[in-house]
């Protein structure tokens, strides 16, 4: 890398190269885990979830160019490219690019460049994730109602999986002890929060309703999502606007209700359907009343 080339312009470069090239994209992310100098056995672990969703949205066909003749989504397209642009830009730094960071997000993935944990994977990739979501809300608007939906369900996962390692008695309760193996993102288990396939077909754009998809949701996520988060929710947004120094995300969420691109007044989506586990697991696992986290 040329020292005079600043990190954030070799960045841009890099993300224009594959825009409209999916399969591109995937291949320009597992290159920001091998580093600078294509030698980064500590980091590469971290790929796993993020190779993982990555590959469902390119089955899905959210990053198809525009031109294309079933063109993808702008808004995953805008949320994926924040995620590589600001990944990219923390290789150059680390390779000797010029400097400053552009952004905090791009300070963060720099820090897990620097010290490869599962607590600094996590504020890189969600802090990318918060903020793509904030600045492309006018883009989430324009997308159907369903896909609308699960652009909240994805934040919340993401989230959660987060709170797994950094805040273990916030997202697991009395067991606490097994959050940290749980949301791992370097272990497979991960992927369970952040698997939708069970539920939305790999297609793009969703044809049936919110209430058709909710309805094929059975077993682990379904328990996930209204069993253990749920009850959590206005909890998980506020600690996670803290730990991601991102206060507009607390614009999301309202009396435990998701709102990103969703109106308050259909907040009844989301309430537990009746379920004997459901119950179960709200009352074995109850929301704490937290104080600050430990990692």
């Amino acid at each position: 890398m040329m020292s005079e080339v600043a990190a954030a312009d070799w960045a841009g470069q890099q993300v224009a190269s594959v825009r409209d090239d999916p399969a591109g994209r995937l291949a320009l992310m597992e290159r920001c885990y091998h580093g600078p100098f294509d030698k980064a056995p500590r980091h590469l672990p971290f790929r796993r979830a993020a190779m993982s969703f990555m590959g469902w949205q390119l089955r899905r066909g959210v990053l198809r160019p525009a031109f294309a003749e079933r063109p993808g989504s702008p808004w995953w397209r805008a949320v994926n490219e924040r995620i590589l642009r600001d990944g990219c830009e923390a290789v150059g730094l680390s390779g000797g690019l010029r400097g400053p960071a552009s952004s905090p997000t791009a300070e963060q993935w720099l820090s897990f460049a620097e010290h490869p944990t599962a607590r600094a994977w996590y504020r890189a990739h969600n802090g990318s994730v918060v903020a793509a979501y904030l600045e492309n809300r006018d883009l989430a608007e324009a997308e159907n109602e369903t896909e609308r939906f699960f652009m909240n369900v994805v934040l919340c996962r993401v989230l959660y999986a987060h709170a797994l390692v950094a805040a273990p008695r916030l997202s697991l309760g009395r067991l606490r002890p097994l959050a940290a193996l749980l949301g791992d993102p370097r272990l497979g288990m991960t992927g369970i929060f952040l698997q939708l396939s069970r539920v939305l077909p790999d297609e793009y754009p969703l044809r049936d309703s919110v209430r058709s998809h909710l309805d094929r949701e059975i077993g682990f996520g379904r328990l996930l999502d209204f069993g253990v988060i749920a009850p959590r929710l206005q909890q998980l947004y506020e600690w996670s606007a803290r730990e991601l120094a991102q206060p507009g995300l607390l614009d999301c969420v309202r009396d435990g209700a998701l709102v990103y691109a969703w109106p308050y007044e259909d907040r009844y989506v989301w309430l537990p359907p009746r379920s004997f586990l459901i119950r179960l697991v709200r009352r074995t696992l109850p929301p704490e009343r937290t104080g600050p986290q430990r990692s």
